[in-house]
C-alpha cells in the first residue's frame, strides 16, 4: 500500500510522474478544479462582503469521492497542479475539500516532468500560497461581477446568447478600432524607380535614391519621376561611394506563452487553442518506446524566458559537440525580465536539449513533431552566438541622379545556421548579393521601370498580432490568450477573414453599447489597471477584498444607469431578395452565432437555411453552366466549388481567375504560397511572376 498520495490535474501527467516516484506513491488526476463558483447563479454576495459560493463542479463527485478514499489511506497528501495561480488554487480547492492543512508542506511544483525534476520538487515542498490562491479568485470574481451582470441586459436588450468579459470586450474593441483606422484610412500616391544594372556579366538591382544637388528626395507622382528620368544623360553610370559595415546579430530569446503562440502561427499555421493543446500534450508525456513516458517540454504558461543552469550546461556542450566552440555564445546572456514576470518560471524549452528532434519523430503526431521541433530549434538558438553580417551600400551616380543599391553578406552564421525568427510583414530573410563594386567602377544599366504605388493602411489583426498587442498591453497572462481569442469567435462578436479579425455587425452593436454604459469595462488603462492589481494581491501587496471593492463601488453605479437608460435594439433581417424554395415565403439575413447566414423569414414553421455565398466571377470550367462560388470546409478552410453543386462536383483549393492559360487554355488559379501568390496552370508547367 502506498504511503503517499500526490493529486495532479490529468491522467497522463498522472502516469508519468507515478512512474517516476517509485511503489510508495499514488498518484491520481484531479481532472482539472473540483470547486467552483455555479455555472446557474452568481456565487458571489456583494452585499455581505463578497462572499463566495463554492460548490462541487457537476459531474466530479465521483472523482471527489474516490479521492477522497484514497486520502484516507495514506500518511500525506501532496498537492501537485501547474505552477501558477490557477494551479494553486486547484490545490487550495482539493485541500478545503480533503481536510489537508494548507499551512502544512503539502504542496509540490515543478516546471517540467522529467525524473529529476520531480524528485528534486518533493525535497522541498511548501504550504499552499495564499496570496496566489486569491489572485485567482480576484480574476475569478471581477470576470463574474461584469459577465454575470452585464451579460442578461445585453441578452434583454439585444439578443440571447450574448455575454460580456473584461478581456474579450478589450481585445473586440482593438479588432473594431482597427477596423474603424482601415475605412478611415486615405491612401497616399507615391513612386519608387527600380532598375536592373550590370557589372560585367553580373547583375544586380538598386532604386532611386537622390539627387545630388537636392539629397534625398521623396517621389509623390509621375511627374516628379518622368523630372527623374529626364535628367539622366545615358546608359552608364559610375560608382561614387562604397559603404561596407559590419552588423552583429543577437538570437531572440527562448519561448514564452505568447511568443509561442504568434511563432506558430507564422510558421506552422497553428491557431493559438491548437498550439497549447499540443504544448500541453509535451508537458504531460509522450510515450517514447523503451524510455517510457517522458515529458518533453518544460510549463507551457509562462512569461519568463530565465533558463535554469543545469539547461545552460547541457546546451552549451551539445552546441560545442554538434556546431563547434565558436558557435556557442561567449557568456550567458541574462534576458530581460518584463514588468510583473512570473519569474518562478522558466522559458518554454525542450526538458532536454540531448533529446533532438528527429530521435523522437516516430513517437510524435506530425503536429506534435512540428511543434516540439519549433521550440527546440528556438531554444537552442538562443543559446548560440551571433550572426556576423557584412551589409554593403552603393551609390550609383547619372548625371545628376543617385540610385542606390544594398546588400548584405553572412559573414559568420551563428545561431542563423539552425533559426531564423519569423515575421507577420513577411520579411524577405534571403541576403541580396552584390558583386564586388570599388569607387570609379562604371556601370552600365540593362533597364530601369517607374512603379506606382499607393501607401497602404494598418493591417487587421491576425491571431498572433491581437496576442503580441495583448501583450504588449499588459492586458491578460500566458494562461488567459488563446481563451480569449476562442470565445470572441465563439460569440458571434469578430469572424477570420483569410487568418485576420474581422467584427460583425454584432460586435460593433455589442461593443457600441458597451462604450455607452460601461466605458471602463473596454478601456485599455483601467483594464491594464485591474491586470497590476492583480499581480499586487499575487505579491502580498494588496487584499482581493480591496481591489474587488473599489472597482465595484463605480461599476454597480454604470450598472444601475444601463439597467434604466438601456433601451431595446432590434437588429432587423435584411431581405435577400429571393423566396425560400420550401414554402415560398422571403428569405432574410439572418445574425448567427458565426456571422451572417440566409434563413426563411417564416421561422419557425419553415427552418430553411443556407449559407451566404461569394460569388467571384469565374464560370465552371467543368460544366461550363455554373459559377464558382468561395465556400468554407468544415474546418473552416475556404476552398472553390461550382454553385450548381451537386450536380456538378468541381472543387479547387486554389482560387480559379476568369482567364485562361495561354499556353494550354486550360484554367489558371492562384496559389497562396508562404510569401505570396503564384499564377499558375493547373495542367502545364505556366507560371506568372510572383506576387507579393
Amino acid at each position: 500500500m502506498a504511503d503517499f498520495l500526490v493529486i495532479v490535474e490529468s491522467p497522463a501527467k498522472a502516469k508519468t510522474i507515478e512512474r517516476y516516484l517509485g511503489k510508495k506513491y499514488k498518484v491520481k488526476a484531479s481532472m482539472g478544479h473540483v470547486r467552483d463558483l455555479p455555472r446557474s447563479q452568481m456565487g458571489v454576495t456583494a452585499e455581505n462582503g463578497f462572499e463566495l459560493k463554492y460548490i462541487t463542479i457537476r459531474g466530479k463527485g465521483p472523482v471527489l469521492k474516490e479521492l477522497k478514499t484514497a486520502a484516507k489511506k495514506v500518511k500525506k497528501v501532496f498537492l501537485a497542479a501547474d505552477p501558477d495561480r490557477e494551479g494553486e488554487a486547484i490545490a487550495w480547492h482539493l485541500a478545503h475539500s480533503l481536510g489537508v492543512d494548507i499551512e502544512s508542506d503539502c504542496r509540490v511544483v515543478f516546471n517540467e516532468i522529467t525524473k529529476d525534476a520531480i524528485k528534486e520538487s518533493f525535497t522541498h515542498p511548501r504550504p499552499i500560497n495564499m496570496d496566489l490562491v486569491d489572485a485567482q479568485q480576484a480574476r475569478r470574481v471581477l470576470d463574474r461581477l461584469v459577465g454575470y451582470n452585464i451579460s442578461p441586459l445585453l441578452w434583454k436588450k439585444i439578443k440571447k446568447g450574448l455575454s460580456a468579459g473584461r478581456v474579450q470586450s478589450v481585445a473586440v474593441r482593438l479588432i473594431i478600432d482597427r477596423e474603424k483606422e482601415i475605412k478611415a484610412f486615405i491612401p497616399e500616391e507615391y513612386w519608387t524607380i527600380e532598375g536592373e544594372f550590370l557589372k560585367g556579366k553580373n547583375q544586380f538591382s538598386a532604386a532611386f535614391h537622390s539627387l545630388v544637388d537636392k539629397g534625398k528626395t521623396v517621389l509623390t507622382s509621375e511627374q516628379d519621376t518622368r523630372s527623374i528620368l529626364q535628367q539622366m544623360n545615358d546608359n552608364k553610370f559610375k560608382v561614387i561611394s562604397v559603404t561596407k559595415r559590419e552588423r552583429k546579430r543577437n538570437p531572440t530569446p527562448p519561448f514564452i506563452t505568447s511568443s509561442l503562440q504568434q511563432e506558430a502561427a507564422r510558421k506552422l499555421n497553428f491557431r493559438a487553442k491548437k498550439t497549447m493543446m499540443l504544448a500541453q500534450q509535451l508537458y504531460e508525456g509522450i510515450e517514447l518506446g523503451s524510455e517510457g513516458i517522458i515529458g518533453l517540454i518544460t510549463y507551457m504558461r509562462t512569461d519568463s524566458t530565465r533558463i535554469s543552469e543545469v539547461a545552460q550546461t547541457e546546451t552549451a556542450a551539445y552546441i560545442r559537440s554538434e556546431f563547434g566552440e565558436n558557435y556557442l555564445k561567449e557568456s550567458p546572456r541574462r534576458e530581460k525580465s518584463t514588468t510583473n514576470t512570473q519569474d518562478a518560471h522558466e522559458a518554454i524549452r525542450p526538458t532536454s536539449t540531448l533529446r533532438d528532434p528527429k530521435s523522437i519523430k516516430e513517437f510524435l503526431s506530425r503536429d506534435q513533431f512540428r511543434l516540439y521541433k519549433l521550440i527546440w530549434e528556438r531554444f537552442l538558438a538562443s543559446q548560440m552566438a551571433q550572426a556576423i553580417m557584412d551589409t554593403i551600400s552603393v551609390d550609383l551616380q547619372n548625371g545628376n541622379v543617385v540610385f542606390r543599391a544594398t546588400g548584405s553578406q553572412i559573414k559568420f552564421p551563428g545561431f542563423m545556421k539552425l533559426y531564423v525568427e519569423g515575421s507577420d510583414d513577411q520579411v524577405d530573410e534571403k541576403d541580396k548579393m552584390l558583386p564586388d563594386l570599388k569607387e570609379g567602377d562604371e556601370i552600365f544599366k540593362k533597364e530601369i521601370e517607374p512603379k506606382q504605388h499607393f501607401t497602404q493602411p494598418p493591417p487587421r489583426y491576425t491571431e498572433a498580432r491581437l496576442v503580441k498587442i495583448l501583450e504588449e498591453l499588459g492586458i491578460g497572462r500566458p494562461s488567459t490568450y488563446a481563451p480569449t481569442l476562442d470565445i470572441i469567435q465563439k460569440r458571434g462578436y469578430v469572424t477570420l477573414d483569410n487568418k485576420r479579425f474581422v467584427p460583425t455587425e454584432l460586435g460593433e452593436i455589442v461593443h457600441e453599447v458597451m462604450e455607452e454604459f460601461f466605458p471602463d469595462i473596454i478601456d485599455v488603462e483601467f483594464t491594464v489597471r485591474l491586470e497590476k492589481g492583480l499581480d499586487h494581491i499575487e505579491d502580498g501587496e494588496m487584499t482581493w477584498l480591496k481591489l474587488i471593492d473599489t472597482f465595484y463601488k463605480e461599476f454597480e453605479i454604470h450598472l444601475k444607469i444601463a439597467e434604466q437608460e438601456m433601451e431595446k435594439i432590434e437588429i432587423k433581417d435584411e431581405p435577400v431578395g429571393e423566396n425560400c424554395e420550401s414554402c415560398g415565403s422571403q428569405m432574410v439575413y439572418k445574425m448567427g452565432r458565426y456571422g451572417k447566414f440566409i434563413a426563411c423569414s417564416n421561422f419557425p414553421d419553415c427552418r430553411n437555411t443556407k449559407p451566404i455565398v461569394k460569388e467571384i466571377g469565374v464560370t465552371c470550367p467543368a460544366c461550363k453552366e455554373g459559377t464558382i462560388v468561395e465556400r468554407k470546409s468544415k474546418k473552416k478552410r475556404v476552398f472553390y466549388g461550382c454553385s450548381r453543386y451537386p450536380e456538378c462536383d468541381f472543387i479547387s483549393w486554389d482560387k480559379p481567375l476568369p482567364r485562361s492559360c495561354p499556353k494550354c487554355e486550360r484554367i489558371l488559379v492562384e496559389k497562396k504560397l508562404k510569401k505570396g501568390v503564384q499564377v499558375q496552370c493547373v495542367e502545364c508547367d505556366y507560371k506568372e511572376n510572383q506576387q507579393s
